[in-house]
This record gives C-alpha cells, sequence and structure tokens, in this order.
C-alpha cells in the first residue's frame, strides 16, 4: 500500500534531505587515494550525530538478510553495485578506484534516502562516462516523476536514454517509495513500458535510483554475508539517487 504525506511530512523531509545531501558532499570531499571505506563510514556517523539525524541503517534488518546491517552507510567499490559495508574488512581506495556511496537517515521522524558514486584521484575515461550516464539517467528518471505519470514512465524514460549506450541497466534491484520506512511502495525499476504501473501522485515520496553496469546487467548476490551485490562479469558499477517529493508543482528533489 503506498503511504502519501501530508505537507507538513515534506517539510520534515526537505529538512532532512539538506541534512543528508551535505553530509554526502562531505563524504565526497574526503574520498582520495589512502582513505578507507572505515574512514568515510566513521565520518558519516560522526556527522548524523552532530546535526542530529539517525543513521537508519545501522541495524536496519530487511527481510532478505541474515542479519541487521552493521554500519550507518553503504560504499561500494568497483564491481560492487550497492550495499558493500564499509566496516567489515575495509577497503583501502586507490587512484582510479570509483565508489558509490549510499546512506539514509531519519530526521523528525522521516526517512530520506541517497547516493552518488564518485571518483578516487584520476579515473579512466569509460569509469567517467559510466557515471555520467548513470547520474543524468537518474535526473531523467525524475523528470518523469509528474503527478499523473505512471512508475512505468520512470523506468521506460530511463531504459531509452541508457540503451544506445549499451551499459547494462541492473534489474533485480530499484528505487521504492520513502519516508515513513527505509523501504516503502512502491517499487520504481529503472526499466518499463510507458503508461503501465501505479499513477503518481501528489503526496507520494519517491527515492529515485538507476545502477548501471559498464559490462552486461548480471548479477552477483553475497548469501553468505546478506547484503553485498556484485556484477557478475567483474565490471564496474555505478549508482545515483535522490529521495523525490511529488507536489503539485511536479517532483522536488530534497537531497541535492
Amino acid at each position: 500500500m503506498i503511504q502519501k504525506k501530508t505537507p507538513e511530512d515534506f517539510e520534515k523531509m526537505r529538512r532532512a534531505g539538506a541534512i543528508l545531501g551535505r553530509i554526502l558532499s562531505d563524504l565526497e570531499k574526503m574520498v582520495a587515494p589512502g582513505i578507507s571505506t572505515q574512514d568515510l563510514d566513521d565520518e558519516a556517523m560522526r556527522l548524523m550525530v552532530l546535526l542530529n539525524a539517525e543513521p537508519i541503517l545501522l541495524g536496519y534488518h530487511p527481510e532478505f538478510a541474515p542479519r541487521p546491517y552493521p554500519a550507518a552507510i553503504c560504499t561500494s567499490v568497483n564491481d560492487v553495485i550497492v550495499h558493500g559495508v564499509p566496516n567489515e574488512d575495509p577497503v583501502i581506495l586507490k587512484e582510479g578506484d570509483i565508489i558509490g556511496i549510499d546512506a539514509s537517515l531519519a530526521f523528525d521522524d522521516m526517512i530520506v534516502d541517497s547516493a552518488r558514486t564518485v571518483p578516487v584521484g584520476k579515473v579512466d575515461a569509460s569509469s567517467l562516462e559510466l557515471m555520467r550516464v548513470t547520474k543524468e539517467a537518474c535526473e531523467i528518471g525524475i523528470a518523469m516523476a509528474q503527478p499523473g505519470n505512471t512508475i512505468g514512465d520512470i523506468g521506460h524514460a530511463i531504459e531509452t536514454f541508457v540503451k544506445p549506450y549499451g551499459f547494462g541497466i541492473v534489474e533485480e534491484l530499484c528505487g521504492h517509495g520513502v519516508g515513513f520506512a527505509v523501504h516503502e511502495e512502491p517499487f520504481v525499476p529503472n526499466f518499463g513500458r510507458s503508461g503501465k504501473g501505479e499513477r503518481i501522485e501528489v503526496g507520494m515520496a519517491l527515492a529515485i535510483e538507476p545502477m548501471l553496469n559498464a559490462g552486461k546487467k548480471q548479477v552477483i548476490f553475497d548469501e553468505e554475508g546478506g547484503y553485498v551485490v556484485r556484477t557478475k562479469d567483474g565490471s564496474r558499477s555505478a549508482h545515483f539517487e535522490h529521495t523525490v517529493l511529488i507536489t503539485e508543482q511536479g517532483p522536488e528533489v530534497v537531497t541535492r
């Protein structure tokens, strides 16, 4: 069941989104060769506490996982698509890596979610192109989140934009509703048919998040650890995500 938000809920989500956007920008500035994923998680936790936000991922136990999540953020390096755990076998970043930083937080009882993929030092042209296309795909999806459109319109727009580049669109993972919980209905795939799926209405809040692989779309799930998802062919992956409020004026991104 899709849970709509009130204008008061939206105001809270705007404040929460501003906090999350600031935290992700601060973490992005930290990214450099020699920095570890543990360093990023420690700083994220410090900033959330400083800004009176709740690290909602810490201890979060989704149905697909055998255990609660042990960190404040997810850090996904190179072939890791999503859900890289920063504080278990921390990764020391190297020149030329790319890293996805994905974070959720709660502020004043409302939850927001956002992610971005950033380069570590100087990276190759193909990785830059992968990140650019994924970021633009996210913006294209957001632009389709208009009242009266459908969830299928979002996925169709993303898929149509990405297809000429030949990148693999991850199908097992998708965007979702957000606000009262980390994951709410509806699911928001990054592919689909125009005009299909749930109708987009004022009061909805969506996390729109394309995940693109440089190679093929197939993925591998870490069944034992329960979280890490990698590209099956070992190619790199990029991920961008924003929390979007559906208002009478159209989609409003709160996690810039």
